[in-house]
This record gives structure tokens, C-alpha cells and sequence, in this order.
């Protein structure tokens, strides 16, 4: 019995040990907090972007699907999202910052914001479009019947019932866009994956840097997945 008492005691001892040299010795906290802020940074601006160019692009598609007006816009559109949703993020990142920015100085975390907000643009235009098309045409000719122009018809009729439609896609797009921005490690980011790489190479052990990333990524994903999980259910009690 003693014998098993001393083994959990050097096992807990041990993990002690390998948690003090991961996060409190030489303040490697440091690391994962300044990764934390990084990432949060990175996503929340690289979400605004998205939205901002999925609705452009979403509408551009749509006006021209309705009107037949803005066809070189249209067709711009459709390269853009065919060429964002055909390569890999990590390589969109990798041309932004050694191709486009090559020669000029610039923050490192903006790379990251573009490049994240270019590449979540084109999967949120697909699926504000998704949305749109969801709802009958007659609710747009209505609005026409009523003297609305288009802009006025997205803006009170359309988006509004589209908006509800799309709200659980547009909550795990985010998400997605969260986790991917792991790869900002390839162009020297230190956000939470790279933070747990730094503390590895000084400690040669990867098994708490790695728990306690995965932790925080799991807390913030969960989070934010109960925050649209709200936002649907207020929307549904306001329909009703």
C-alpha cells in the first residue's frame, strides 16, 4: 500500500513539477496571454471584415442575379470566392505576407486580419447568398409593389428573415475562423498554438502547453457557440 501512496505521490509531484517549468517558471505565462490577446484580436477583426465583404459580395451576386446590372462586379465576385474557397488558408496567408507585403513594413497581426477577414469573406457571402435565396420572391416583388427600391427591400424585408435563416452557419463559420487562425504561426504570430510551441522548445514537453492551449480554445469555442445559441433563441421569441 505505501508502495502505491509513493507512486501517486512522485506522479503528482511530477505533474507539479512539469506545470511549474510550462506556465509559472521564468513567467512563460507570458506567452500564452500575449497568444490569447493575439488570437482574440485576429479573429474578432478579421470577423468584421468577413461580414463586410460577404454582404457586399452576397449582394453584388444577388442584384445581378435580379437585375442583370453589374455584370463585371458579378463576375469579379464569383472569381474571388471561387479562388478563396479553392486554396488553403494557410497558403492565402503565406502570399499576403511574403508576396503582397514583401517589401513593405507591416504589423504582423494586420497580415493576419486581412488575410483571416479576406478568406472568411467568401464563405460568408455563400451563405448570407444561401439565405437570401431562401426567402420567396414574392416578399421581394412585394416590396417592389410598394415603390421600395432594391437596397430598401434587402434592408427591411430580405436581410432581416435571411439574418435568422443563416444564424447557426454564420455561428460556426466564426467559430471556424477562430480555430484557424492556429496557422498565423507559419508567418511568425504568436497566438495561442505558437505560444505553446515557445514554451515547449524551452521545457521539452509538450503535454501541458498543448492541454492548456487546447483548454482555452475549447472554453472560447463553447462560448461563443452558448452566445449564438442565445441570439437565435431571441430571435425566434421576437418572430413569435
Amino acid at each position: 500500500m505505501n508502495f502505491i501512496f509513493e507512486k501517486i505521490a512522485l506522479f503528482l509531484l511530477n505533474i507539479g513539477d512539469s506545470f511549474y517549468q510550462s506556465v509559472i517558471y521564468d513567467n512563460r505565462y507570458k506567452f500564452i496571454i500575449e497568444g490569447l490577446v493575439n488570437t482574440i484580436v485576429i479573429a474578432f477583426f478579421a470577423v468584421i471584415i468577413g461580414i463586410i465583404i460577404g454582404v457586399a459580395v452576397a449582394l453584388i451576386r444577388n442584384y445581378h442575379e435580379q437585375t442583370g446590372k453589374l455584370k463585371f462586379a458579378n463576375v469579379l465576385s464569383k472569381m474571388y470566392v471561387s479562388v478563396i474557397r479553392g486554396t488553403p488558408v494557410i497558403l492565402q496567408l503565406m502570399i499576403i505576407y511574403y508576396v503582397i507585403f514583401k517589401s513593405v513594413n507591416i504589423n504582423i497581426i494586420l497580415v493576419g486580419i486581412l488575410a483571416f477577414g479576406i478568406n472568411s469573406g467568401a464563405y460568408v457571402s455563400e451563405i448570407i447568398r444561401a439565405g437570401i435565396n431562401s426567402i420567396p420572391i414574392g416578399q421581394l416583388e412585394a416590396g417592389y409593389s410598394l415603390g421600395l427600391k432594391y437596397g430598401q427591400v434587402m434592408k427591411y424585408i430580405i436581410l432581416p428573415q435571411a439574418i435568422k435563416n443563416i444564424l447557426p452557419a454564420l455561428g460556426n463559420e466564426f467559430i471556424t475562423l477562430l480555430k484557424e487562425t492556429s496557422v498565423g504561426a507559419y508567418i511568425g504570430i504568436i497566438e495561442l498554438t505558437k505560444a505553446s510551441d515557445i514554451i515547449a522548445s524551452r521545457t521539452y514537453d509538450y503535454f501541458f502547453p498543448l492541454i492548456i492551449i487546447a483548454f482555452i480554445y475549447l472554453i472560447m469555442t463553447l462560448g461563443l457557440s452558448k452566445v449564438v445559441n442565445l441570439m437565435e433563441v431571441r430571435l425566434n421569441n421576437v418572430r413569435g
